[in-house]
């Protein structure tokens, strides 16, 4: 029986492009999708943020492309804490999933690793 839960993920952009970001997002949704075996089917809704530093591109825009074409999908920046991980695209994403929340694989990858070194890949 599926349920509705959340999935958490963040990673760091090389640069403040979009090449840069499309590639950071890509790693990150394609890194959850695989991790807790989902599709774009299985995803509600996803919330993005991004550190201020970052504003070439919508990470949103990269999920479109990677099949998220009938999920909403939002935008926005992380509040601006001195002394925070720079080029930060963070997501928090609500799925339809059979697994439970123990069994949910968070993801954070690269630079974001020592944003949850508990759980970090």
């Amino acid at each position: 029986m599926s349920t509705v839960r959340a999935i958490r993920g963040a990673v760091q952009a090389e640069a403040n492009t979009a090449e840069a970001i499309d590639a950071a997002t890509k790693e990150l949704l394609t890194e959850m999708l695989s991790a807790n075996t989902l599709t774009a089917e299985d995803f509600i809704s996803v919330i993005f943020t991004v550190s201020p530093d970052l504003n070439a591109a919508f990470p949103a825009s990269t999920a479109r492309e990677l099949g998220f074409t009938d999920v909403p999908l939002i935008c926005a920046v992380e509040i601006g804490v001195p002394g925070s991980l720079e080029r930060t695209i963070r997501i928090m994403a609500h799925v339809e999933s059979g697994l439970k929340k123990s069994e949910i694989n968070h993801i954070y990858l690269g630079g974001a690793k020592v944003l949850r070194r508990d759980i970090a890949q």
